[in-house]
């Protein structure tokens, strides 16, 4: 264990690719702990898992966001939730928190979610004379939910990872969603109300413009409405459910005129792109945990936790603070790949279900993306605002890192919350 991990830290520190990290790792812990050639076994290992059919749902899901994205869509459905949240006190923050959960449940990409809405949303905060800070932390906060509320990528990887139901993980995820806008959401009012200096200037909606909205609204709420819909009837899979909604975002960009050959190309670029990366990673850790497994470190680590004979929920707690810290430093994606198939088992034989550690890991993988210095989220809404410090948006994610703290601390006091549905549905 010490050298695989010394091993780890160094090559991160080389400024390696994690996808880079992830295969050398393997390949020298295969050349210096083990007395078989396992690297013959890669390519069998690579071709098994690279053709699962669980799979093909990431880059229909990243397709189905490309799309929504470039079509204007996303756009259409800001100005929508504006008009029926921007009342509030924290006006168009809180229309940042409520489009990006929209979106979320479209995309299941924080850095989508983040970049999209970002891209709508900054303009607003000079015209309207929004506290920055705070408003470029609801933003980064915001594009948290895209990995939460279905459809997730991450909790396909998950699902994919440790062999369970992506359809449970899902339905899981969206009750915990809801409630974690709401707690960002309520976070904004409350300083807001505290201070109103944070605040900008906030207009009465007309009837006629909450009407006109639905329009906006309708698209994106039917799209979700599709695609979870008939995962939960029974009428198709994960990977269905993301080609038929990328068939109707595509329906939907063709309605409004947006759809075009130079769009498409644009789209393609962007899913290829990302889906490349998150499947090279994805596959580079089946061969890692391969070698973890013929070196037999994960059995050295459950030997290790039940030797310390600790009570279920302190043990929780220490693996919980464990990853607050390596979100910290590791990309999150990578953090997922590393980690689970070791720490699964331990957490299952701790009496935990498997489902309700999805999405505890999802938690801990948004708290991740907002906490300096890795924070990716940060630096991906850094550069959609496109000048000042990196600072403030780390000064302005800071109350929203204590709102996920508390629905971290909410989860452990009731898992239910994510439980109750799934068992209700399934």
């Amino acid at each position: 264990m010490g050298i695989a991990l010394i091993l780890l830290f160094l090559l991160i520190a080389l400024g390696l690719p994690i996808a880079a990290v992830l295969g050398w790792l393997a390949v020298l812990l295969d050349w210096l702990l083990t007395p078989f050639p396992l690297q013959r076994a890669f390519g069998e290992i690579a071709w098994s898992h690279s053709i699962e059919f669980t799979l093909i749902a990431i880059p229909m899901f990243i397709m189905m966001g490309e799309i929504l994205l470039r079509s204007g869509i996303a756009d259409r459905m800001y100005a929508g939730v504006s008009a029926w949240l921007g009342w509030l006190p924290g006006g168009l923050m809180h229309a940042n928190i409520g489009a990006s959960a929209l979106f979320a449940a479209t995309s299941g990409s924080s850095v989508a979610t983040a970049a999209t809405i970002g891209t709508t949303a900054m303009p607003q905060v000079d015209r309207h004379g929004y506290s920055e800070r705070l408003f470029l932390g609801s933003l980064a906060a915001g594009g948290t939910l895209g990995i939460l509320i279905p459809p997730s990528i991450n909790m396909i990887i998950y699902g994919f990872l440790t062999d369970t139901s992506v359809p449970r993980l899902f339905m899981a995820g969206l009750v915990p969603g809801i409630v974690l806008a709401a707690i960002f959401s309520m976070t904004i009012l409350v300083l807001c109300i505290l201070r109103p200096s944070l605040d900008g200037d906030r207009r009465p909606p007309t009837a006629r413009a909450l009407l006109h909205s639905l329009s906006d609204l309708a698209p994106p709420i039917g799209l979700f409405g599709l695609v979870i819909g008939s995962i939960y009837a029974g009428w198709a899979t994960p990977t269905e459910a993301a080609s038929v909604g990328v068939v109707a975002a595509l329906g939907l960009t063709a309605l409004y005129r947006r759809l075009s050959w130079p769009m498409m190309v644009e789209v393609f670029l962007g899913t290829v792109r990302t889906s490349s990366m998150m499947i090279l990673i994805t596959l580079l850790a089946f061969l890692l945990n391969f070698v973890i497994g013929a070196t037999g470190m994960a059995g050295t680590v459950n030997d290790l936790v039940r030797a310390l004979n600790w009570s279920p929920l302190a043990t929780m707690l220490v693996i919980l603070s464990v990853y607050l810290v390596l979100g910290m430093f590791m990309d999150t994606l990578a953090m997922i790949v590393l980690t689970i198939p070791i720490v699964t088992p331990i957490v299952v034989g701790l009496g935990y279900d498997p489902i309700w550690f999805g999405v505890m890991m999802v938690l801990i993988a948004e708290t991740s993306v907002l906490t300096p210095p890795i924070g990716m989220l940060c630096y991906v809404v850094h550069g959609v605002r496109g000048r000042g410090e990196l600072t403030d948006v780390f000064i302005g994610v800071t109350p929203f890192i204590l709102a996920l703290m508390a629905m971290i601390a909410l989860m452990l006091a009731t898992p239910q919350l994510a439980l109750w549905l799934p068992n209700l549905l399934f």
